[in-house]
C-alpha cells in the first residue's frame, strides 16, 4: 500500500463519517459535492471530516484507485465505502441513508 492510500484507509477507518470533496463543507467547489454535503446534513449527521481533494494532485487520484470508483465525492461511514452523490441521494429518498448514518452525526 502506497503512503497516500495508507494516508486515505487511516482517514476513513479513525473518523466515523468522512466525505472526499471539492472543496470543504462551508465552500463546496462543485455541484455534486454540495449535495453530498446537503445530503449528510439533512441525515442529522453534523459532525464529518471532508477531505478536499483539489488541494493534493495526489489525494485526489489516490481516493480513486483506494475505493476503485473514478468520482469524487465519495462517501465513507466507518470506514466502509458508500459511494458517490447519486448513490447517496437514491439511499437518502428510501430511508436507508438515514438509518445507517443514525447515531453519527
Amino acid at each position: 500500500m502506497s503512503d497516500i492510500q495508507q494516508q486515505i484507509h487511516a482517514t476513513v477507518t479513525s473518523n466515523p463519517v468522512v466525505l472526499y470533496m471539492k472543496g470543504d463543507a462551508r465552500f463546496p467547489q462543485c455541484g455534486f459535492s454540495g449535495t453530498a454535503v446537503q445530503i449528510l446534513k439533512a441525515c442529522g449527521v453534523e459532525k464529518f471530516v471532508t477531505v478536499n481533494v483539489l488541494a493534493d494532485e495526489a489525494v485526489r487520484q489516490g481516493i480513486k484507485e483506494y475505493a476503485n470508483w473514478p468520482t469524487i465525492p465519495q462517501l465513507y461511514v466507518k470506514g466502509e465505502f458508500i459511494g458517490g452523490c447519486d448513490i447517496m441521494r437514491e439511499m437518502y429518498q428510501s430511508g436507508e441513508l438515514q438509518e445507517l448514518l443514525k447515531d453519527l452525526g
